[in-house]
């Protein structure tokens, strides 16, 4: 390969997609709705609570960042009376609120572009056999560019949002952005769409802690490659969400559905990403905090991720770092062990 390639379509449309959300996110400009049914209509979670606002007469609060706030608020009517109820980080994320509006578009994962992104341990075995035969070795470049899009939309759900039928789709890519030897190439992009149904089971724990999520459906996770580069695999999931105050606690389990012998691009992928994860999101003066750990206890395989979201440094977008290590970081290095570090940007911490 050789000259600079321009950006891929799948490049620009996610840059694309991440400006206007984040533009979409955090402007308020029309005049406040006369009734609150009016609120109640407005799709953007920053506007109907601003909208809320202005109707009781706390226009001052708009000012205020929702995705920022431990709990955000939404109106209720009882008796012709309006009241404000805060809103817990699970509710706001999976639009659990009775007022939210019934079919919307909301981000699902985190949403970030790493503009470095270093690893200790380069892979580049997958790609040597296509670099034999007189030709040079591959060589990857240590240091690369990540980004991540994710976003989810409500198809279905019942009158008081606690149940839910949701799509998703998210997209990460791995970017030798700064290696003109390989013709700055995409090293990998993993495609993952999801259909799954919500619950709000709204069950008190004890401590502070509720049981506010439920969820259950099927994703497919693949690169979109050929030959020996695919790798790809189908799973059936259930997730459980628990939070208290600023901190949410979720653990997923997962069953892979079985391949054909002779098709399976990646036959032992469970015993590197494990049956299942574990995550936490913990929110504190605007900066988020998160962690997750998957791994096959058979196995001894597994890998842990680390995150520190900033407080709003430009407009909707946050300063991110996001450490890695140990398998699967991508699907390409399902079975590679490395550690990782990243510096960028974000529009969302993955609630």
């Amino acid at each position: 390969m050789t000259g600079t390639r321009r950006p891929p379509a799948g490049l620009r449309i996610g840059v694309l997609v991440l400006a206007a959300a984040g533009s979409a996110g955090t402007s308020f400009a029309q005049a406040p709705p006369a009734t609150i049914d009016q609120c109640r209509g407005i799709v953007a979670n920053g506007e109907r609570l601003a909208c809320y606002d202005a109707l009781a007469g706390r226009a001052g609060d708009a000012r205020r960042d929702p995705a920022q706030a431990v709990a955000t608020e939404s109106a209720r009517t009882d008796n012709g009376v309006t009241t404000a109820v805060r809103l817990s980080m699970i509710d706001e994320a999976w639009g659990f609120d009775p007022a939210s509006a019934p079919y919307e578009i909301r981000f699902h994962r985190a949403n970030y572009l790493l503009f470095g992104r270093y690893s200790d341990n380069v892979n580049s075995a997958p790609f040597s056999p296509f670099f034999q035969g007189g030709m040079e070795q591959n060589d990857l470049s240590s240091t690369e560019a990540k980004f991540q899009f994710s976003f989810k939309a409500r198809l279905w759900t019942t009158d008081d949002r606690r149940w839910g039928v949701w799509a998703a789709y998210t997209q990460q890519s791995q970017w030798q952005l700064y290696n003109g030897d390989v013709s700055r190439a995409f090293r990998d992009t993993n495609y993952m769409p999801e259909l799954f149904v919500s619950y709000k089971p709204a069950i008190d724990l004890g401590g502070g802690f509720s049981w506010n999520l439920l969820s259950a459906g099927f994703n497919h996770q693949s690169n979109g490659r050929s030959d020996a580069l695919s790798r790809n695999w189908n799973r059936l999931f259930a997730e459980v969400g628990v939070e208290r105050d600023s901190l949410a606690l979720s653990g997923k389990l997962w069953y892979r559905l079985p391949e054909d012998a002779g098709t399976d691009d990646n036959p032992d992928i469970t015993d590197y990403y494990g049956h299942g994860e574990f995550s936490t999101l913990y929110r504190w003066r605007g900066n988020s905090f998160a962690a997750m750990a998957r791994g096959n206890l058979s196995t001894g395989k597994g890998a842990v991720q680390f995150g520190w979201f900033s407080p709003p440094v430009l407009g909707p977008l946050r300063g991110y770092v996001q450490v890695f290590s140990g398998y699967g970081e991508t699907l390409i290095d399902y079975n590679w062990k490395q550690n990782t570090i990243g510096i960028g940007i974000a529009l969302s911490d993955g609630l």
